[in-house]
């Protein structure tokens, strides 16, 4: 997606633009240039410092500095040390770390050479979701050039460093995009967090000191070197720097990959990036962060985007999916949905999140069935708290979030369920009524002869009725009305 004026290019810089099976064209893009430069300046420290000081920040939504992560790998010393690549991006709508690497494979090889050199590691690993083949044959094709060329492998450029990368594939569990979990899985073990500290940084893959940083973020590493802190640091808001890639997805014109510098309003990134909302409808809210963000409605449009205001709004950055909703979307649906996908994807360790997220869930479902209550909403609230209190690991502590920004921000719509047992979308199928209009039908039988279970009785020439017991609002008979005398009340 284009829009040069409001975007720029650091993690995307050669997606589209060389052919990511040619390392040929990646050198000639600077590529291992930034590595090279690290390995001739001989001074880890330097580059931490430099990383310390560009400001930049985990991608994978934590925001953790990343040179203080390096700093800390760097000072705890073992005989062997890890660099891990996260690339199990699963969040619904979100596709960042596949189509870098998709699109450019080497930018994150050179990253983590240059990582392993700075925390004194000799072996990098990938962990790379099984479903994405693409990337996985991409980055099997650059391994072996860069191998071939001797940018990996033993003696790097002549210095002596060793340095080799290896795959792991992952069978898909949202929850190993957690490091903990992602470091088990990668042993043979269940893919389960475990309770932090120790961090990875100082007891990680095989009990050894490992770094681990997601796909975007290791993209930006060789930009920083060869570029200069200073410049990137100069990018963003005060506390976050840079650029972070976005995949907007939903009821919005311009779906796509977008990279924008930190601080962008959300109006920008929807209206003048995204061409605004589909079919001239109305926004309603935007789910940024995935199951673990919050649905974010209008008053926050000019709202910058950053790590900080984000959590501040009741939402979080993530990984950087973002999913656009207009007047037609129903928000308790949409926390259920979320709610039914951390279900489905809990690991099941800790009770708060594999307990309490399945009442949650239970709780959104009677909601929208019409069956729900004023006390439903309030066990909601409290319900939420405490799993967020709780919980073992950040999937669990951050689940609750499409929740408690829904009821924030869409009260009146969870009153309207409880209440009035009104879905004002339309879009809860137990809340919905077919209705005929008796002043439209002229009896036409069509309707009728539609309806799978007979629930419209009537005789020719005189308008129908639609039985509300037997109706199953499968919408049948609206779509055969030529005269327009059903609605959805």
């Amino acid at each position: 997606m284009e829009n040069k004026k409001k975007q720029l290019r650091i993690a995307l810089r050669n997606c589209g633009v060389i052919n990511p099976e040619n390392i040929e064209e990646y050198i000639a893009r600077n590529g291992y240039a930034a590595l090279a430069s690290v390995l001739e300046t001989n001074n880890p420290q330097v580059t931490i410092e430099a990383i310390k000081k560009s400001g930049l920040r985990g991608r994978g939504g934590g925001g953790f500095p990343t040179g203080l992560k390096w700093e800390i790998a760097s000072k705890n010393h073992a005989d062997q040390k890890y660099v891990v690549c996260n690339a199990d991006e699963g969040d619904p709508g979100a596709f960042m770390d596949r189509s870098i690497l998709e699109g450019d494979p080497h930018s994150v090889l050179e990253a983590m050479a240059i990582n392993g050199f700075c925390i004194g590691a000799t072996k990098g690993l990938i962990y790379i979701r099984a479903e994405y083949p693409l990337a996985i044959e991409r980055l099997l094709i650059a391994l072996k050039q860069a191998e071939e060329a001797g940018v990996l492998g033993k003696n790097i450029f002549g210095t002596g460093f060793d340095f080799e990368i290896e795959l792991r594939y992952g069978a898909g569990a949202f929850v190993c995009g957690e490091e903990t979990a992602l470091i088990h899985s990668m042993e043979g073990e269940r893919g389960e967090p475990t309770f932090k500290p120790p961090f990875p940084a100082q007891e990680g893959y095989l009990k050894k000191p490992t770094n681990v940083n997601n796909v975007e973020t290791f993209a930006n590493i060789p930009v920083i070197i060869l570029k200069g802190w200073e410049w990137f640091a100069s990018i963003g808001t005060e506390k976050s720097k840079g650029t972070k890639v976005f995949a907007l997805a939903g009821k919005i014109n311009k779906v796509g990959l977008i990279e924008v510098p930190m601080g962008i309003t959300l109006r920008e990134v929807i209206y003048e990036i995204g061409d605004g909302i589909k079919d001239g409808k109305k926004f309603k809210a935007v789910q940024t962060g995935g199951p673990s963000g919050g649905c974010l409605t209008e008053k926050f449009l000019d709202t910058p985007i950053d790590y900080d205001n984000l959590i501040a709004a009741g939402s979080m950055m993530g990984s950087g999916g973002m999913i656009v909703m207009d007047e037609d979307d129903c928000m308790v649906s949409v926390a259920k949905f979320y709610l039914d996908f951390t279900v489905e994807e809990s690991c099941g360790k800790c009770s708060p999140c594999r307990i309490g997220n399945k009442r949650l869930y239970e709780l959104l479902h009677k909601i929208t069935e019409g069956k729900g209550s004023m006390d439903d909403i309030d066990q909601l609230k409290n319900l939420s708290r405490v799993i967020k209190d709780t919980a073992l690991c950040g999937l669990g502590q951050t689940s609750p979030n499409p929740v408690l920004s829904t009821i924030e921000n869409f009260w009146s719509e969870y009153i309207a369920h409880v209440v009035d047992k009104k879905c004002p979308a339309g879009q809860c199928k137990a809340l919905k009524s077919y209705v005929i209009d008796p002043d439209l039908c002229i009896g036409c039988t069509a309707c009728a002869r539609a309806c799978p279970v007979g629930a419209i009785k009537g005789e020719k020439k005189i308008p129908h009725e639609i039985n509300q017991n037997t109706c199953i609002k499968c919408g049948a008979c609206i779509e055969k009305c030529k005269f327009n005398a059903i609605s959805i009340k």
